[in-house]
């Protein structure tokens, strides 16, 4: 690249790059959307004309955009236009969740639905699901929908059961769970794994409430030093992927954007040729997303079914990216990666496992020994720490979110929120990866703290190498995009308890200040 006429340098910065050539730097220099040059003396003076911005930084640490590998970001944008019922929000009984529900039954008419998300019943006060009894004293006049923090249970009032068809005669559907009162078989209202079943019966948001979640969710995102996401959404189509790409023609999404696609999508056009990309530096095509979970108390889907799906799409020469949080669901995944790399051998596959939750010395051998990427999720140690020690039984724990393990293995473990289950800050995560503490300050699985570089490459450099984006992302290196996190402070020289005052000051995308904090 020439290096001439530049467009912006960042000065007198502790630069962290984490490119092993040239690990450390003062200054980092941008010309149209790439880094151009970096370096320690004071050489970039020669480079600079009248027209090159400059940015003193003050000492201040820069360090790689960050790279969140597995979010949820429509989900994300409901969450600012819904009503929050979270722990974090003070909601902390059922009937607290009532009042702020009929709350909001007072301004709407008669008949419209009404949606709350993140309630958490390990932290309510009856220790358990609200049900529909319950939402039907806080309106019996709107339909209700409740989604429980980890967005696979929903609680409905009676008119929503109503509206969508669900009777006591109502069966099951595949995979998921209709919860009954044990005397007369009524459904109490509680659905577990029936988030496609909803999605097909209960209307959307109006697009400008939606829009105007986005608009909240991008602000906060960029405020974070989130420079470019990875949306892991099942339910992602073609319709989804026109919705991505009219937020970045209309610039009101400024993370850049690798969009998984759902397994159903995939069997309805196998390799989406007909998508027009915008950019492929603002929106890309990822994996495709499998669900595996054994909520019913059996695989679905099964073991043969998996296998089957997952040689499809990678006979198709696509990524895969298969959901499985217990040890169970990880051995299933590994065994259809496993079969279908037998059948149609491939050396840099880069199949990924979301989640990973629970996986032994063992498993994490035979990971990566099938070179499949884990994409985890830290933040989960402190925001879940407390559930976990309370609800995960002991031959578990030691196995709990095991990076360390994971890492020693070779394997690449990207970092991620699985946002909006908890709130999508990397520093936090890397907090918790380094320190593995929870909120209530308990340590949980101490022997799995890993170094502050090995936490940030999980959000930088290891996340990008999980799209096979590492040539232009995750790390600070002439020719790749400029996108940049700058530290109001070093993060190698805090402490445990100072971590929580470290902050983002600025976020660069492509050579542009997108967000910086007002001081």
């Amino acid at each position: 690249m020439e290096i001439s006429r530049l467009d912006l340098i960042l000065i007198n910065a502790n630069i962290i790059t984490l490119d092993p050539f040239c690990p450390n730097a003062a200054w980092v220099a941008i010309k149209n959307d790439k880094i151009a040059a970096t370096g320690s003396g004071k050489d970039w003076k020669n480079l600079r004309d009248k027209d090159t911005g400059l940015i003193d930084c003050s000492g201040k640490t820069v360090i790689p955009g960050f790279i969140d590998a597995h979010l949820h970001l429509v989900s994300y944008a409901k969450s600012f236009v819904t009503s929050d019922l979270s722990p974090g929000k003070n909601v902390h009984s059922i009937s607290g969740i009532q009042s702020i529900i009929h709350n909001c039954s007072r301004n709407r008419p008669s008949g419209q639905w009404i949606f709350g998300r993140g309630y958490n019943e390990f932290y309510l006060a009856e220790k358990r699901h609200p049900n529909r009894w319950d939402l039907d004293k806080a309106t019996a006049e709107h339909p209700v929908r409740l989604t429980h923090r980890s967005g696979h249970a929903h609680v409905l009032n009676s008119r929503a059961l109503k509206l969508i068809g669900i009777t006591r005669e109502t069966g099951d559907p595949e995979g998921g769970i209709i919860e009954r009162d044990l005397k007369t078989g009524e459904p109490t209202g509680l659905l577990y794994e029936m988030g496609d079943f909803l999605y097909d019966r209960i209307p959307p948001l109006a697009p400008a409430e939606l829009e105007k979640g986005l608009q909240m969710a991008n602000q906060e995102l960029i405020s974070l030093g989130l420079t470019s996401i990875q949306d892991a959404s099942s339910r992602n189509d073609t319709e989804q992927w026109e919705l991505f790409k009219s937020w970045k023609e209309s610039r009101i999404l400024y993370p850049r954007v690798n969009l998984m696609m759902g397994i159903y999508a995939f069997k309805k056009n196998s390799r989406q040729n007909h998508l027009n990309e915008l950019n492929q530096n603002q929106l890309r095509l990822g994996a495709v997303k499998i669900i595996l979970d054994d909520t019913t108390g059996r695989l679905h889907p099964s073991q043969s079914e998996l296998n089957k799906m997952v040689f499809e799409v990678h006979h198709a020469g696509q990524q895969i990216a298969i959901h499985a949080l217990e040890e169970k669901a990880v051995k299933a995944a590994c065994q259809a990666i496993q079969f279908a790399l037998e059948k149609s051998p491939a050396e840099d596959h880069r199949h990924r496992i979301e989640h990973c939750a629970v996986c032994p010395p063992d498993l994490a051998r035979k990971i990566a020994s099938l070179g499949i990427t884990v994409v985890t999720q830290p933040a989960f140690i402190y925001f879940h720490g407390e559930r976990y020690r309370a609800t995960v039984p002991d031959e578990q724990w030691e196995h709990l979110y095991p990076i360390r393990t994971l890492l020693d293995q070779g394997i690449n473990v990207a970092a991620s929120s699985d946002c909006p289950i908890v709130p999508p800050d990397p520093l936090i995560g890397i907090h918790a990866a380094m320190h593995r503490l929870s909120a209530t300050g308990d340590i949980v699985g101490g022997r799995e703290k890993i170094q502050f570089t090995a936490a940030l490459q999980m959000y930088t450099l290891n996340a990008a190498r999980a799209t096979f984006e590492e040539t232009i992302k995750g790390t600070i290196t002439p020719g790749k995009l400029a996108d940049l996190v700058v530290l109001n402070a070093d993060p190698t020289r805090l402490k445990a308890d100072e971590f929580g005052n470290l902050q983002v000051d600025k976020t660069i995308i492509g050579g542009k200040v997108v967000w910086e904090k007002k001081h």
